[in-house]
């Protein structure tokens, strides 16, 4: 009998080369990769419209779209980790501008409010720099992919037709416009990380506190997943086989051109002597419950979900 064909979008990144370059492949299942060139847009798409059948998506845009009934479930492959600190700009003209100072003023936020980067930035101000969250007013500069969530009242638009990185470089904090962004890379013209030594400060909240932020994770449709009981552990296998193949290459040093992604997880390998890039439930389930946390007291969620009913049953003992 031929293999079930997978609709399936992810980005072509280390950990996924090995299947999209069909040197591995799921029992059973075959994927058909389509490219979409702006990724988020697939996660739109995807807790829209179901427009795949395997998609990768951002974590906290899964929690939301679950929270909304979305017949999407995650498996516990965890393809993207990231470092947050460097994610919160503020203009070069403003230096003195400290975490603390946001309080009482305008942050912009790059598209949504339930961004997976924007709620892992938001955490680290409130635990390492003591900001209060709901004394900033957050402008956002897009809507949000799941269409029905509703951000508390301190989350407001960008006025239509503006630049994000734009209004904060130019930022007149005395006529109370954007003090600060997140998730706008700080190397354009007029901006700066926020907090000094940026890149430094998220290797040491590693090493003092284990922080070590999930990004996106794979969800597959639920019908499937209904309809074939293997396909989740299968997926799961192959997703595992790619990734382990290319952690291999890193610990080898046999990346002849690593780019800034290989060389944070080889520097997250030193510091920790561990895979970079664990993927299943109990290795990661800390950085699971810290970012449920912090989409609940940032009122993404109402309640937080127990982690096991984020994941198919048959995925829960499964980890690579």
């Amino acid at each position: 009998m031929a293999d079930l064909a997978l609709r399936t979008v992810t980005a072509t990144q280390g950990a996924t080369l090995a299947l999209k370059d069909g040197t591995v492949a799921p029992r059973g299942y075959a994927f058909e990769f389509e490219e979409v060139p702006v990724l988020v847009q697939a996660f739109r798409r995807m807790v829209r419209g179901l427009e795949f059948d395997v998609c990768e998506m951002a974590f906290t845009t899964y929690l939301c779209a679950k929270a909304f009934g979305k017949p999407v479930t995650a498996l516990p492959i965890f393809l993207v980790r990231a470092f947050h600190h460097g994610a919160i700009v503020r203009s070069t003209a403003a230096a003195a501008l400290s975490a603390k100072d946001l309080e009482g003023r305008k942050v912009g936020v790059n598209r949504g409010y339930t961004v997976t980067t924007g709620v892992w930035a938001r955490g680290i101000l409130q635990d390492e720099y003591g900001v209060d969250l709901r004394q900033i007013t957050w402008v956002l500069s897009g809507d949000e992919h799941v269409a029905e969530y509703r951000p508390p009242a301190n989350v407001v638009p960008m006025e239509p037709g503006q630049d994000l990185a734009r209004l904060i470089a130019a930022g007149d904090l005395a006529a109370g416009d954007l003090a600060a962004g997140i998730g706008v890379a700080a190397d354009q013209p007029g901006l700066e990380p926020l907090i000094p030594g940026a890149g430094e400060a998220g290797f040491e909240a590693l090493r003092q506190r284990g922080l070590y932020p999930i990004n996106h994770l794979i969800v597959v449709r639920d019908d499937l997943l209904d309809a074939h009981p293997d396909l989740a552990a299968d997926v799961f296998a192959a997703f595992a086989e790619a990734k382990n193949r290319y952690v291999e290459r890193l610990r080898r040093d046999e990346i002849r051109e690593p780019t800034p992604t290989d060389l944070m997880y080889q520097r997250v390998m030193t510091i920790t002597g561990a895979d970079p890039l664990p993927y299943g439930i109990a290795p990661n389930r800390a950085m699971i419950e810290q970012l449920i946390r912090y989409a609940v007291g940032q009122q993404i969620l109402d309640r937080p979900p127990d982690v096991e009913t984020l994941f198919p049953e048959s995925t829960h003992h499964l980890t690579a």
